[in-house]
Protein backbone atom coordinates (compact mmCIF):
# COMPACT_ATOMS: atom_id res chain seq x y z
CA UNK A 1 0.00 0.00 0.00
CA UNK A 2 2.94 2.75 1.02
CA UNK A 3 4.88 1.74 -2.79
CA UNK A 4 1.29 2.84 -3.89
CA UNK A 5 0.64 6.13 -2.45
CA UNK A 6 4.88 6.48 -3.57
CA UNK A 7 4.25 6.46 -7.01
CA UNK A 8 1.22 8.67 -6.98
CA UNK A 9 3.71 11.50 -4.60
CA UNK A 10 6.36 11.44 -6.61
CA UNK A 11 5.32 12.25 -9.94
CA UNK A 12 3.53 14.87 -8.25
CA UNK A 13 6.46 16.52 -6.04
CA UNK A 14 8.50 16.49 -9.26
CA UNK A 15 5.75 18.27 -11.42
CA UNK A 16 5.82 21.15 -9.04
CA UNK A 17 9.57 21.82 -9.00
CA UNK A 18 8.93 22.75 -12.45
CA UNK A 19 6.65 25.52 -12.21
CA UNK A 20 7.68 29.58 -11.85
CA UNK A 21 6.47 31.35 -8.90
CA UNK A 22 3.45 33.28 -9.33
CA UNK A 23 4.56 36.32 -8.04
CA UNK A 24 7.37 38.36 -9.36
CA UNK A 25 10.74 38.87 -7.28
CA UNK A 26 11.34 42.07 -6.22
CA UNK A 27 15.40 43.01 -6.24
CA UNK A 28 17.18 43.33 -2.68
CA UNK A 29 18.53 46.54 -2.82
CA UNK A 30 21.80 47.14 -0.25
CA UNK A 31 22.95 50.56 1.07
CA UNK A 32 25.92 51.61 2.59
CA UNK A 33 25.39 54.27 4.73
CA UNK A 34 28.51 55.97 3.07
CA UNK A 35 25.56 55.87 -0.01
CA UNK A 36 23.17 57.59 2.45
CA UNK A 37 25.31 60.29 3.42
CA UNK A 38 26.05 61.17 0.23
CA UNK A 39 22.39 62.35 -0.62
CA UNK A 40 22.85 64.39 3.05
CA UNK A 41 25.79 66.87 2.25
CA UNK A 42 25.39 70.50 0.98
CA UNK A 43 26.60 71.22 -2.80
CA UNK A 44 30.04 72.47 -1.37
CA UNK A 45 30.71 69.01 0.30
CA UNK A 46 28.92 67.24 -2.24
CA UNK A 47 31.09 68.30 -4.97
CA UNK A 48 34.18 68.16 -2.80
CA UNK A 49 33.25 64.08 -2.50
CA UNK A 50 33.14 63.85 -5.93
CA UNK A 51 35.89 66.05 -6.82
CA UNK A 52 37.75 63.29 -5.00
CA UNK A 53 36.64 60.37 -6.68
CA UNK A 54 37.20 61.79 -9.92
CA UNK A 55 40.81 62.44 -8.57
CA UNK A 56 41.46 59.25 -7.26
CA UNK A 57 40.37 57.64 -10.65
CA UNK A 58 43.24 59.46 -12.22
CA UNK A 59 41.72 62.95 -13.50
CA UNK A 60 41.20 66.02 -13.30
CA UNK A 61 38.35 68.70 -12.09
CA UNK A 62 40.00 71.81 -10.85
CA UNK A 63 36.44 72.89 -9.64
CA UNK A 64 32.72 71.21 -9.73
CA UNK A 65 30.43 73.91 -10.80
CA UNK A 66 27.20 71.59 -10.58
CA UNK A 67 26.55 67.99 -8.90
CA UNK A 68 24.23 66.05 -7.99
CA UNK A 69 22.27 62.64 -8.30
CA UNK A 70 21.26 61.27 -11.09
CA UNK A 71 20.00 57.78 -10.28
CA UNK A 72 20.21 53.95 -8.81
CA UNK A 73 21.74 51.80 -11.24
CA UNK A 74 22.26 47.81 -9.93
CA UNK A 75 22.92 48.35 -6.43
CA UNK A 76 24.88 51.69 -7.12
CA UNK A 77 23.92 55.24 -6.38
CA UNK A 78 25.22 57.46 -9.68
CA UNK A 79 26.27 61.08 -9.21
CA UNK A 80 27.26 63.71 -12.10
CA UNK A 81 29.65 66.08 -11.58
CA UNK A 82 30.33 69.04 -14.01
CA UNK A 83 33.73 70.66 -13.34
CA UNK A 84 34.83 73.94 -14.60
CA UNK A 85 36.94 72.93 -17.43
CA UNK A 86 33.64 71.90 -19.11
CA UNK A 87 33.92 68.01 -18.58
CA UNK A 88 31.40 66.32 -17.05
CA UNK A 89 32.02 63.01 -14.68
CA UNK A 90 29.44 59.71 -14.06
CA UNK A 91 30.68 58.92 -10.16
CA UNK A 92 28.99 55.13 -9.40
CA UNK A 93 29.32 55.10 -5.75
CA UNK A 94 29.03 51.23 -4.16
CA UNK A 95 27.71 50.02 -1.20
CA UNK A 96 31.14 49.23 0.15
CA UNK A 97 32.32 53.03 -0.15
CA UNK A 98 34.09 52.22 -3.57
CA UNK A 99 33.39 54.88 -6.44
CA UNK A 100 33.55 54.20 -10.53
CA UNK A 101 34.26 57.06 -12.63
CA UNK A 102 33.34 57.63 -16.65
CA UNK A 103 33.10 60.53 -18.77
CA UNK A 104 29.42 61.28 -19.08
CA UNK A 105 29.81 61.21 -23.17
CA UNK A 106 30.78 57.65 -22.40
CA UNK A 107 27.27 56.72 -20.96
CA UNK A 108 25.07 56.18 -24.08
CA UNK A 109 27.72 54.19 -25.66
CA UNK A 110 27.87 51.85 -22.34
CA UNK A 111 24.49 51.35 -22.43
CA UNK A 112 24.26 53.47 -19.01
CA UNK A 113 22.17 56.21 -17.48
CA UNK A 114 22.37 59.64 -18.81
CA UNK A 115 23.86 62.01 -16.48
CA UNK A 116 20.96 63.90 -15.92
CA UNK A 117 20.72 65.12 -12.38
CA UNK A 118 17.20 63.59 -11.36
CA UNK A 119 14.21 66.38 -10.25
CA UNK A 120 14.34 65.65 -6.25
CA UNK A 121 18.08 64.68 -6.42
CA UNK A 122 17.17 61.98 -3.72
CA UNK A 123 17.00 57.99 -4.68
CA UNK A 124 13.59 56.36 -5.48
CA UNK A 125 12.84 53.51 -2.63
Amino acid sequence: MRAGWMIVLVPMAAAACDKQPTTPRTPIAVRSEAQDRLHKLNDMDRAIGLKRAIYDAGEVCKRVVQSGYVTEHQNLSMWTASCDDGKSWAVFVGPDGSAQVRPCQDMAQLKLPACVIAPAGKPKT
